[in-house]
Formats: C-alpha cells, structure tokens, sequence
C-alpha cells in the first residue's frame, strides 16, 4: 500500500539491503534478492558510531479511524558505521553501549499506525485546527507518549515522515523510576482512552496514571519492599505544582485518587502527598484518599463503590466526549481522573476499569444502545469482552514498568479472586522481585539511552552503570532459592486464598 500526498510517497512494506558501506531502503515491488523486509524506519541513534532502528515484523491488533493499528513484533538495531576506527577507548565504550541497544530489540508493548496520530485522544484530535491537521504527524504529536521522539531528531531534519508510539515521557522501569522529576514528569505516567464506536455515533472517556509527583525513590537493596526516601522535600510543593498545572493544561479539572495505604511506609509518603496537595487544590484540581487494602482487603473489590460514590459528581460533571451521526461534537469531557497507588500498576487497574465500566455504561445510555435499566453485566458476551479488554490493558502497562503482567489480574478479568489468580500473583511477585534486582538496572540504562536522557561522549567519564554490583550476583543457585523462597509465600497466600468464595461476587 502506498499513500500519495503530492510529491511524497509513503510505503507500509520495504526492503532493506544491506551492504559493506550502506544501507538501502526501497519499497517492495516484487523483485527477489537476499534482504531484510521491513515495515518501519523507526529511528537514528548516535553512539560513538550511528545506529539505524528498524521494525522488521509487524501484527495488525486493530483499525481506528479507517487505518490498520500495528503492535511491533520485532526491532533491529543496525549499526551504520562498520568501518569505524576509533581509539580503543571508543571501541570499548561503543561495545558497551551496543550490548544495551541488544536489549533494545526485545521492547515490548509498542504500537504504531500509518495514517492515525496515536498520540492524541479522540478528542485533542477533533479539536486540531485546520493548519494543525495539514502537518505532518510528527508535528501533531504529543511527544510525552513518543517513544522514539528523540531517534527521530536526524530523520525529522531529513524529511522522513514519523511513526508514532505510545511511552510515558519520564520512562523507565519499576524500582529504577519512582515519583516525579523536578520538573513535575512522573514514571509510569499513561494516558488510557476508552472509546465506542455505535451507530455512527463516536464517545470515547479518557483517564491518567502515574506515580505519586514528589521526588522519592526506592534503591534495591535485595528487600522484597525497600525502604521509601523522600528526597529534596522543601521542594515537593513545587513539583506537585508543576504536575498539575501541566494536567489542568491538557485535561480540565483534576481528580487525583490516591490508593495507598494510610499506615506504615506508604501512609508516611501518601501523608507527604496530602501536605503538598494542599497548596494546589482549588475548584479545578481535587485530592481524595481511599485505602484500597483496608476497605477492599485481598478479595472484597465489591467494595470500590464506595470509591465511586465519593467521584460519581466528578465523574457526571466533567462527563466524556461524543460526536453524532455527522461528525458534529455535542459533548466534551471537561476534566480527568487521575489515579495512583504505589506502582500504579494493580491497585490502580482494578480501580480504572470500574471507573471505565460505569462510564461505558453511561455513555451507551447517553447514545441510545442501553435502555434506562440495562447495564454492561445485562450482556455476558459484552461483559466478557469488557474484562477481557481491561485486563490485557491493565497487563501490558504492567508488563512495560515491572515486568510481569498486572496482580490481582483474575478480578479484572473474571470478577472475582479464584485460587490459580492468587498463585500467579505469587509467581509474578516473585518474579518482579527478582527482575527489579538483578535485571532492571541495564534495562534501565537501556531506556535512558534510547529516550536521549544520557549523551554518548569519549570525554565523559559518567556511564551507564555497568553489569556488577546485584546484577552479578545473578546466578543460577541464587534464582533457584529465590524461585523456593517465592514458593513460601505462595503458600502462604494460598492459606488465604481458602477463604476465596469460587462463586461470584456482587460486581461493581
């Protein structure tokens, strides 16, 4: 397929030739030869050398607005300079450097689209002026959720034409990025759009994620829950500003939802939280904490309509958006809610997709598909796919910060806690433990080289942190007694998990 917009072309399927002294790119026409078949040039990285991103396999997950969306299934990084001859202190930089790029080609959770600006709701997109919508996507889009934003810089200034992505701007991963930065950018910050297409009519509900805005960080330290630091607090009245000003900028009004715990660890960072949110709330920004392990416990999730009772006003006031059958917006979403807990991660996907189920709901009243009494559960096959949806939502986000899919998942996708959830959620503890610890730190340096947040120069001594310290201590004799120290407490939440009722709960 080819798209031809005056003098530019632009190909969803090429061939990458590769010789001794170049690269080239040309668009598929049937001829034969030894190539590399490619869906995406994704992005320029310069080392000490440059490299050249690649998508080489690509699965069609979905259509939106009449164009294919494509999940990436497979990256290449490609270095561009093979006869470089540098000093040896360049090679032995740029061999480092390369071994965190192979990481690289095993991203995950990434999606891109041809024609469609991804980066945008349904309703920033309807509200692009008419100048905004003539320029090339890389110009339209919002360059928080731009994964490759800062590998695009050299093909920008080349006229190649963008693919976007969906990444949180202060990206990384779960014990190697908390909280915010100083300039308010928090980690794990997603931006989740729920959106129904019926009858010509197009309603879609937007809600935000992401970590609690002060500057505090965990260091791993072999401790299943290492200790919470609370750094530079004269400052966190500042960077909570900043957060939120820039929310209220994008989003209207703000609902921050705060889901940790009152007491111990979590309640002294929550408390710190409240102080600061107390210099910002105003008619536009609220704060409300519910303790979600207290009220809700391990399995009583029932009881987040009481959360929903204390925001069902917000929810009803700020509403969602909608067009008509011609096109023609009749509704607006004035506000956001925006939700936490510690990783926003299980916690927060539970109480996401009720809040998506009751504006679903809403909006399928609104737009005449469900009569005054109906709901999602007054259809099993709707209510399947519904679960289904958030709970593969709520995994691959969990996947990208942690590692593993979501806790507490079997909820979200069933309705209820059963007793083979409770045992993943052991393994995927598990798991995550020992991921944060031994893994995480070069995945991390991997991420901040490629997001453009550290500068590859011979003349700088500061490096990415090498392999060494807890990652080498990753062995085999050390992960088989971490895999039988899981087991324990597995056990352990099976012990629990008898008192799990196999029928269903009243849902939400």
């Amino acid at each position: 397929m080819e798209k031809v917009d005056s003098e530019q072309k632009l190909y969803t399927r090429m061939r990458l030739w590769e010789f001794p002294d170049q690269y080239v790119v040309e668009p598929t026409d049937g001829s034969s030869g030894s190539y590399l078949a490619i869906s995406r040039v994704d992005g320029l990285l310069n080392l000490i050398g440059s490299y050249v991103l690649v998508i080489t396999e690509r699965e069609c997950v979905g259509s939106y607005l009449g164009s294919p969306i494509f999940k990436v299934s497979s990256l290449k990084i490609l270095p561009c300079d093979h006869s470089l001859n540098g000093s040896p202190v360049e090679q032995k930089k740029e061999t480092e450097f390369s071994v965190l790029l192979n990481a690289a080609e095993r991203t995950s959770g990434l999606y891109f689209s041809y024609n469609v600006n991804l980066t945008l709701s349904a309703q920033r997109l309807r509200d692009l002026g008419d100048e905004s919508k003539l320029l090339p996507l890389w110009r339209q889009a919002d360059p928080r959720f731009l994964w490759n934003d800062y590998m695009l810089e050299v093909l920008i200034d080349n006229e190649w034409l963008l693919t976007i992505y969906y990444d949180p701007m202060y990206a990384g991963t779960r014990l190697w990025r908390r909280g915010a930065d100083s300039d308010g950018y928090v980690a794990n910050f997603v931006e989740s759009e729920q959106i129904v297409k019926f009858n010509g009519f197009t309603s879609s509900f937007v809600q935000v994620r992401g970590s609690i805005p002060l500057l505090w960080q965990q260091i791993v330290d072999l401790t299943y829950k290492p200790k919470f630091e609370i750094l530079k607090l004269e400052e966190a009245p500042q960077v909570v500003e900043r957060h939120f000003l820039d929310l209220t900028k994008r989003y209207g009004s703000v609902l921050a939802v705060d889901l940790v715990n009152e007491h111990g660890s979590e309640g002294r960072l929550s408390e710190k939280y409240s102080n600061a949110m107390q210099h910002v709330v105003s008619d536009d920004i609220r704060y409300l904490h519910f303790d979600f392990h207290r009220i809700c416990g391990h399995i009583h999730f029932e009881r987040l309509s009481i959360l929903y009772d204390q925001i069902v006003d917000f929810l009803k006031k700020n509403g969602y958006f909608l067009l008509n059958e011609k096109g023609e917006k009749i509704e607006e979403q004035l506000g956001v809610v925006r939700t936490n807990c510690i990783d926003c991660l299980d916690r927060t996907n539970v109480t996401q997709s009720m809040i998506g189920r009751k504006m679903l709901e809403s909006q399928l009243h609104r737009i005449g598909v469900f009569s005054a009494d109906e709901t999602i559960r007054s259809h099993p096959n709707f209510d399947g796919s519904f679960k289904i949806l958030w709970a593969n939502h709520g995994d691959e986000i969990s996947i990208q910060y942690s590692g593993t899919p979501a806790l507490k998942g079997d909820f979200v996708r069933f309705g209820q806690r059963t007793i083979q959830g409770i045992l993943k959620d052991g393994w995927y503890s598990l798991s995550r433990y020992y991921l944060n610890n031994f893994c995480d730190g070069t995945k991390q340096d991997m991420i901040d080289l490629l997001q453009g947040h550290y500068i590859v120069s011979v003349n700088r001594d500061m490096t990415p942190s090498q392999k060494g310290g807890l990652e080498a201590l990753a062995s085999p004799p050390l992960a088989l007694s971490l895999v039988l120290t899981g087991l324990f407490f597995t056990t352990l939440s099976l012990r629990q998990g008898e008192l799990v009722s196999v029928g269903s709960y009243e849902k939400i």
